[in-house]
């Protein structure tokens, strides 16, 4: 049965919420709107919802660019005007900080902006041949949904990537492991365009030149991968690294097709930049950076300050981190595998000095465990970069309350527009001491 509501918020997945009653979450509604929809199906503490009619809709509701926007789970917001969604964005970290955290940042920074489409340099495309339709699907999952979207290419995925979902589709569907392939790992570099595909069964001879022809036509690299990450085999020869550039100083960072770069480009440059200006470094500085990859940020800093050590969980980017130094010609960065999970780093040379900044870029699950260890280095400033919202609330509001730091200053990147994602980051100092007080 229809009902009639009115829509008081965006979820976690970009879904509108209607409240009075059991909540319903209704996929393509924006906050304000006056809709018509119908529950589809309960969940255990809302229901989810169909949209069926907009009565008044939000003056911030625009036309999606994207053709297959209503079925392709790879966006949730693009019929949401960019500007507010940074503005949904940085209202979602502030309750977050507030709700969880109980912290407030001293001021808020300018939202780091990128361009809205053409954007996406990594993405991890589905592929599912459809016997009934008579070829493959490739692209992200539906909404809600475990099934390939049929879609013929995507706005957000970097040129010449965006344009080449259909040919894809029609190149697999012609392969005899057109049913043993299920999946494509994209990487758009500024000297190449990568392709890692994921390959269950041989490809026959037929299927190899096919693909050869393929990669030769659009001037790509295709990968073969048969099993874990050491299985990957370029499909014609060893080739020239991948690369992105850092221009501040000038940098050249080289990547595996499969390792972890920032997906947007243009927001890790502004990330990168707006790292430099928030921790103040100094010729005497010592940064430590925890969860740095393949020296994103490491290298990009080593210019500002006496000596910077990155340490990374995973030995592979590690490698590569030393490499990116050797050949950037980059003398004062030292790089340190470590399971970043552990409550004590142990007796390791890095964990035993000291430092005057560090820099910390965890993934989802945040830097729980790390942070007694942290603050008791008692960093000058303190830089965390978050890709969950609620985790680093909950991270900040210990760093605060039981640590003795203060937040400075906190703001959202907008490193996947079109998305309910939300990447941000904070500044911590010690806590200034108020006169008479004794530590």
């Amino acid at each position: 049965m229809a009902e009639t509501g009115t829509v008081a918020d965006l979820s976690q997945e970009g879904e509108g919420i209607v409240r009075g009653g059991r909540a319903a979450f209704v996929p393509g509604a924006l906050p304000g709107e006056t809709i018509r929809f119908e529950r589809s199906r309960a969940r255990r503490r809302y229901d989810q919802a169909r949209l069926e009619h907009i009565i008044e809709p939000s003056a911030d509701r625009v036309e999606p660019r994207c053709a297959h926007f209503a079925i392709c789970g790879g966006c949730s917001l693009q019929h949401l005007d960019g500007a507010a969604q940074l503005r949904l964005k940085q209202r979602q970290l502030r309750e977050s900080l507030e709700r969880i955290g109980r912290v407030a940042p001293g001021r808020w920074l300018e939202p780091l902006a990128s361009p809205a489409f053409g954007y996406r340099r990594r993405a991890r495309l589905g592929v599912r041949y459809v016997a009934r339709k008579g070829r493959a699907l490739v692209g992200f999952r539906e909404r809600s949904s475990h099934l390939i979207a049929d879609i013929r290419r995507c706005e957000v995925l970097s040129p010449p990537l965006d344009a080449l979902i259909d040919p894809l589709a029609q190149l697999i569907s012609g392969l005899s492991i057109r049913d043993r392939l299920p999946q494509i790992e994209c990487a758009v570099a500024d000297n190449a365009v990568a392709l890692v595909l994921r390959v269950l069964a041989p490809p026959s001879a037929q299927d190899l030149e096919r693909l050869q022809a393929f990669e030769a036509e659009h001037s790509l690299r295709l990968f073969l991968q048969s099993g874990g990450p050491n299985s990957v085999q370029a499909l014609t020869g060893p080739a020239a690294a991948l690369c992105y550039a850092l221009s501040e100083p000038p940098l050249k960072l080289e990547f595996l097709p499969t390792d972890f770069i920032q997906v947007n480009a243009a927001a890790n440059r502004a990330l990168v930049a707006a790292a430099a200006q928030l921790l103040e470094l100094t010729p005497q500085a010592r940064l430590l950076d925890l969860y740095c990859g393949l020296g994103n940020f490491t290298l990009a800093l080593a210019h500002r300050a006496q000596e910077v050590v990155g340490v990374e969980g995973e030995a592979t980017l590690i490698e590569r981190a030393q490499a990116n130094a050797v050949r950037n010609r980059i003398a004062n960065a030292r790089f340190f595998q470590a399971d970043l999970a552990l409550e004590q780093p142990g007796p390791a040379a890095w964990a035993g000095q000291s430092y005057t900044h560090v820099l910390l870029d965890p993934p989802r699950a945040g830097a729980w465990a790390l942070l007694p260890w942290i603050a008791a280095r008692a960093p000058q400033r303190l830089l965390y970069v978050s890709c969950h919202p609620g985790s680093l609330a909950r991270d900040l509001g210990a760093l605060v309350h039981t640590h003795g730091f203060e937040l400075m200053a906190a703001g959202v990147v907008d490193m996947f527009p079109h998305t309910a994602h939300v990447e941000s980051l904070a500044l911590l100092a010690p806590q200034r001491q108020l006169p008479g007080k004794r530590g």
